[in-house]
């Protein structure tokens, strides 16, 4: 006699239920409805979108909802029995928190846009997610519509990740784009990013690097298994970059970027967000407008970027519904837990040591504004060296004895504190108008 087949009970569909119906959210609604029949046939029922709650159930939205599928009441989800999968899109740090924790705690599972949130709760979040046996997607929350956290968790899952080099905020490289096109200073260009639509009226975390620096710590947690906090992360905007940089740059064959990096060297981590010069003709530097991409280099794979729109509410909609897929697909074949939350099972992510900022190890850009008289250079260059940094290479243009001129240096590779150390005695100097601008290079030091 053959076999007997195993029965498992097959369900018939996957109920969801939305939190927060603004612009991601409506993207979310969007593709679940208008691609509805190609994911039934790639997850093999279909999805019925039963609830969304929002403060908000009048506006119109471009969307076609069954009637009583709106709602003003976060509980009407969370209750629900037919709702497998809770997706919260509300944003923020505390009633995101409660809604995805009281989620969890009936046993809903989660997918989640917000990388402020896991930057700051991720570690209880994934704990919560373990203890109690459901899910939890967050592919949205880095690089909207681009699929790195599948990369990190499924795809690149054999290699040690030994580098990260992301362009993770579209409004940043919006603007260094458009400053480096048309040459105008950061200010204006801000304005007319606003004006588009692609600066918030309150820029900060956008320009301050504080929304690079939440998306770099949830790809450093995946990455390396690590708990991480992002406020440890060094974190600089790009609101010092000015148009005679951007040239001087261009120059020396380079591109000015924000950039999210991280390093894994001898077992220990680097994390830093700040403006970075990158040789012209790689990969990341080519990048323009509100695109992302990010460049993870594995020691098998060797170096995969990864390119597209990191923002809007139908690329991040993608990957919020990339996530209900994937729920569904576990939840039909019992193999719920299948991918670890956080890319390494929970209890064997071990705490990694966080270099600081004054131990890394970088070329740097330095652009001195120096009142044009003998023995200037001798003395900038004396400091330098009497704190171990030798220099790769020199510019100053033009000659206007007594008057300020910018003197450029670019360095071999030297250490951040001793860098630091320099330009503190140097920007002491009388000769010294103003304080020196530093910009980090990652490229081969010559």
């Amino acid at each position: 006699m053959g076999t007997k087949n195993k029965v498992t009970h097959m369900k018939s569909r996957i109920g969801v239920g939305i939190v927060g119906f603004g612009t991601v959210g409506t993207g979310v609604a969007k593709v679940l409805l208008g691609n509805a029949s190609l994911i039934s046939r790639r997850i093999g029922v279909p999805i019925e979108l039963l609830r969304i709650a929002d403060v908000d159930v009048t506006k119109d939205r471009g969307v076609a909802l069954a009637s009583g599928v709106l709602t003003t009441e976060v509980n009407r989800v969370l209750t629900d029995p037919n709702i497998d999968i809770v997706v919260e899109l509300i944003g923020g740090y505390d009633t995101a928190k409660r809604v995805i924790l009281d989620a969890i705690a009936v046993g809903k599972h989660v997918v989640t846009a917000n990388k402020a949130l896991l930057a700051l709760h991720g570690e209880e979040i994934f704990e919560a997610t373990t203890r109690k046996g459901v899910e939890l997607g967050f592919e949205a929350s880095v690089g909207g519509g681009i699929p790195v956290i599948r990369a990190l968790t499924e795809g690149l899952a054999g290699n040690t990740i030994e580098s990260i080099y992301g362009i993770i905020n579209g409004t940043s490289n919006y603007i260094l784009s458009r400053m480096t096109l048309a040459g105008h200073g950061f200010q204006e260009v801000l304005r007319d990013a606003q004006e588009a639509g692609y600066a918030e009226a309150d820029p900060t975390f956008d320009v301050a690097g504080i929304d690079s620096a939440h998306k770099l710590a949830v790809l450093v947690s995946l990455a390396y298994g690590t708990p991480i906090n992002f406020k440890d992360i060094y974190t600089e905007g790009i609101t010092n970059i000015t148009p005679t940089d951007i040239a001087y740059a261009k120059q020396f064959g380079y591109t000015i970027k924000s950039l999210g990096i991280a390093k894994l060297i001898d077992g220990e981590i680097e994390a830093r967000v700040h403006p970075t010069m990158l040789p012209a003709t790689s990969p990341i530097a080519q990048v323009e407008d509100v695109y992302n991409a990010i460049q993870l280099v594995g020691d098998a794979v060797g170096d995969v970027v990864l390119y597209g729109r990191g923002a809007g509410s139908m690329p991040t909609g993608s990957a919020v519904v990339s996530d209900v897929i994937a729920i569904g697909r576990n939840l039909l074949k019992g193999a719920v837990g299948r991918v670890p939350v956080a890319s390494f099972q929970q209890d064997q992510r071990r705490p990694l040591r966080l270099r600081s900022m004054e131990e890394i190890s970088s070329l740097y850009y330095l652009r001195f504004t120096v009142v044009d008289r003998p023995g200037v250079l001798a003395q900038i260059a004396g400091e330098l060296g009497r704190c171990g940094i030798s220099i790769s290479s020199m510019m100053q243009q033009g000659r206007r004895e007594g008057q300020t001129v910018p003197v450029v240096i670019k360095t071999h590779t030297a250490k951040e504190r001793d860098v630091q150390t320099a330009l503190r005695e140097i920007n002491r100097k009388a000769f010294v108008s103003e304080p020196t601008t530093l910009i980090r290079v990652e490229g081969k030091d010559e």
